[in-house]
Order: C-alpha cells, then structure tokens, then sequence
C-alpha cells in the first residue's frame, strides 16, 4: 500500500488530476489533500516542478536545431572582419589576445599571423547584415532570422564544448537539452517520441557524436533522444521479424507488460513502467514512423527547394525536410548533427563544400515552415560548439590556411519560434577576437531558449543525488533583446 501511494504520488500532476476530476473548488482541495505541494503551500517553499506544464505562456511549440558539429568559422560565414584583410600575414597584436589559453594545436607556435577571409561578403536586408558568399540561400531569409555575432563559451576542445550545448556541462552523465523539453513539455503526438535525433556528415575533417548527446542522464529513459538512421529501417529494431505479424506483436507485448507489472508490484521501481512506455511507443512508431520517412508524396515544389539532395536517405537535406515533417507532426524537440566542420588546415576547399552542403536546405526549411505556417511556432536554431581564430594556424598561403579553436566570441543564428526576425545581436572588435558588446553565454542561450517554450530555467529542475539540477546549473539569464 506504502509503495502504491508513493507511486501515486510520483505519477500525479495537474494535467492528469484536472482530466480525471472537475474543476470545482471541492476538486481543488481534495487534489491538495491527496498531494501536498501540487498547487503550492502555506510554507513559503517553492512548490515543486509539474513535468508537462509551461510555467507561463510559451512563444514555440517545438525546436529544430541544425548543430554544425565541428565549429564552423564565424569569419568565413557572418562575422565580417575586413580589418584581417589589411593586415595579412601581421601578428595578432598581444593586447588583443590577452594570454589566453589555446589548445596544444596551436600553443607550440612562435607566432600567430593574421588571416582574412578567403571569400567576400555582402551586405543583406533591413538590417543590413554582412552574409560571407558561402551562404547566398541564408542571405536571401536573412529578414527571416536573428543572427548572433557575440555568443561565447570556456571549452576549447571539441567534446567538452559540445557536451556543454547539449547538456549544459562539460562533463558527461547529465541530461541532455532534448531530454530537458520533454520532461518539461511531454509530446505533442503519442505514436512519435518527444525527442528525435538525425544524423548526417560533410566532406570536411569530422569530430564524432556520441549517444550521451542525447542522453536522458538522470532523467526517467523515456526522455532519451531516439536516433533515426538513413538505412531501410529508419529506426533500428522497430520492424517485426519475419513470421512476426502486428497481431502476434501485440499479445508479446500484453504478456510483457503484465511480466513487468508483476515486477513493479514487487520491487516498486518507476523504471519498470517506462520500460512498458517505451514498448508501446515502439509498437505505436511502427505504423507512424514508415509514413513520416516517405518522401514520395512531397510536391516537386518542395523537392526543388530543398535541392536533389534531399531525395538521398542521411544527407543534411534529407534530414532538414524530415525534421520539418516531425515537427509538423508534433516532435517536440528535432536535433540535426552535421559532421564535417573542424578546418584546421585547407579551409577554403572543405567549409567551401560544408557550405554548399547545408546553405541551401537551411533557408529552405525556414521558408517551408513559413509558408505553411508553422515558423511562428517552431524555434529553428543554426550553429556549433565555438568560433574559429582570427590567426592562421600552421603554414599560410594566399589560398590555404586552417583556423583554430576560439571559444571567445562566435556567430549562430535563430528564427521563428519568438525569435526577433531580421536583427544582428552583439558585435566583436575588428580583428574578431573579443566581444564588445551584448555576450551571450551558452547558458544565457539555454535559458532564453527554455523561456520562448515557456520555461523558467531556475524552476525547471530535477532533485537527483540530493542535489536540484537544471540545464543552466546555477548561471543563465534569459536575454530579452533577442525575443520579438
């Protein structure tokens, strides 16, 4: 009975309580009689978090978010510095470095030539925004999105930057941001998970992704990302066996679920139910999932804005035109990694092709959720882990250079979703090294983020170890200059 009651107690929240009773005041008091806390108390402590509830109206419904793994060039792409074209060749002045710490790639240089785009830049809508030419299909929505030029991050390695935008530390075993929005939004659609992954990879040098990306970490598993694959079965294990039919799936199924009733009422561990959750998504995803990745019923209109690519099962266009698919379909949070990103050596050849690999399909999944509606509701957010140095590391000619790490000041870019359309947010000195005005911690992401879905980050935590966690830890603070 003790253990029933516990239960109950962890499974009740307002949305199943007001569904099951009425909204009188006797409703009222008796659901504060059965769970204390669950409309607030007389005690002054903060009631705790309800998983499935915004804490106040949202701007977006859903996020898409194009993770260009690797660390794109912030001055190759929208970050235009023609001061490093003047003084080519010249060493980064001391007083503008700092003594700040580099990576081993670099540390053992005895000196650090400047070096300019290889490519030009223009000037594009309302605001006048510099777009390098390597993005000629971004700079035609560019009064569509809200580029930011003063993002910044402390990791200046690859996987502890990464993990940071993903789970909001640097270290592993923490939930990820996709795990964070469905423990505190659930699903829009109960035959697809809250939170899908789709993976795709350049031509350029490529940095690895790992599950713990999409990690549910200390949060029930039922949160965890699931990662389509561009293979026949775009999940693994979801299609029956053969000789296996629906019929035969489902009484498995019954029998399974009834075994581990029987073991929950033994050893009350809340995971035994999400094990029977996660059964029955995979039954229902085996009927929805077939119908979201045929792109055989999509209009020659959208093939040709997206490009031919996006007919080729695991490209980045492929994903970009699944994603919108998904999240049309109620997906609450759509993560695209794209490889290929990491020049530290013959830059313009390979960001050249990493490029041409995602310019195209990334204004074109803006413009199709535009004309169908949907941007307004849907946070569509571009960019990597850190920036790139403003100093040519290793041998420089006129045509190949590489650029190292530079977690001090990056560009990404964000749209829809409440997202103040057509602005360029912060600003860099002229060589492109410093931030000089509006930062934006990858904490201060997080939690501007978490607000547009309508999430408080300091009330959205989960007691684990004696200790509350949350996305942004304990720093962030939401930044109203990029909310519309």
């Amino acid at each position: 009975m003790k253990n029933e009651f516990l239960e109950y107690q962890l499974n009740m929240n307002r949305r199943k309580f007001l569904s099951r009773l009425s909204l009188g005041v006797g409703s009222l008091a008796l659901g504060s009689l059965l769970v204390p806390g669950l409309f607030g108390n007389s005690s002054g402590e903060e009631a705790p978090f309800v998983p499935g509830m915004p804490h106040f109206a949202p701007r977006a419904k859903r996020i898409i978010y194009l993770f260009q793994n690797g660390a794109p060039s912030q001055l190759e792409s929208f970050d235009y510095k023609p001061k490093l074209r003047e003084m080519m060749g010249q060493e980064l002045p001391a007083s503008i470095r700092m003594g700040q710490r580099l990576t081993g790639m670099t540390s053992g240089q005895s000196s650090f030539p400047l070096v300019g785009s290889h490519f030009d830049f223009k000037q594009y809508g309302a605001a006048r925004a510099w777009i390098s030419d390597l993005f000629p299909n971004t700079a035609q929505i560019v009064d569509d999105i809200c580029i930011v030029r003063s993002m910044f991050t402390e990791a200046i390695n690859h996987d502890p930057a990464l993990t940071f935008f993903q789970t909001g530390a640097q270290q592993g075993n923490r939930a990820s941001f996709g795990s964070w929005m469905s423990y505190g939004l659930g699903s829009e659609n109960k035959n697809l998970p809250a939170f899908c992954v789709l993976l795709s990879r350049g031509k350029g040098n490529g940095q690895g992704v790992y599950s713990k990306l999409w990690s549910n970490g200390f949060l029930d598993s039922i949160h965890q990302g699931v990662q389509f694959s561009s293979g026949e079965s775009p999940v693994l294990y979801l299609n029956n066996p053969e000789g296996i039919d629906m019929a035969n799936r489902r009484q498995m199924l019954d029998q399974l679920a009834a075994l581990n009733d029987q073991s929950y009422k033994e050893f009350g561990d809340p995971e035994i139910n999400t094990k029977i959750q996660q059964y029955e998504m995979a039954y229902r995803m085996q009927t929805a999932v077939p119908e979201l990745t045929d792109l055989s019923k999509e209009s020659d209109d959208i093939i040709k804005l997206y490009g031919p690519d996006c007919l080729v099962p695991g490209t980045f266009a492929a994903n970009c035109l699944l994603s919108r698919k998904l999240s049309e379909s109620g997906v609450r949070f759509i993560q695209l990694y794209h490889q290929g990103w990491d020049q530290h050596g013959n830059l313009p050849n390979e960001m050249a092709g990493q490029a041409k690999d995602v310019d195209r399909a990334s204004a074109a999944l803006i413009t199709d959720l535009k004309q169908r509606g949907l941007l307004d509701e849907t946070l569509v957010i571009w960019g990597g882990e850190f920036g790139r140095t403003n100093y040519c590391q290793g041998k420089m000619t006129a045509d190949n250079y590489g650029r190292d790490h530079h977690p001090r000041c990056f560009s990404i870019w964000m749209a829809g979703g409440g997202v103040k359309p057509g602005i360029v947010y912060g600003e860099t000195d002229e060589f492109g090294y410093n931030i000089v005005k509006d930062p934006v911690h990858v904490h201060d992401f997080h939690a501007t983020v978490l607000h547009l879905m309508g999430l408080d980050h300091e009330k959205l935590t989960f007691k684990h170890q004696g200790r509350r966690y949350r996305l942004t830890d304990v720093a962030g603070k939401v930044i109203p200059g990029l909310m519309a």
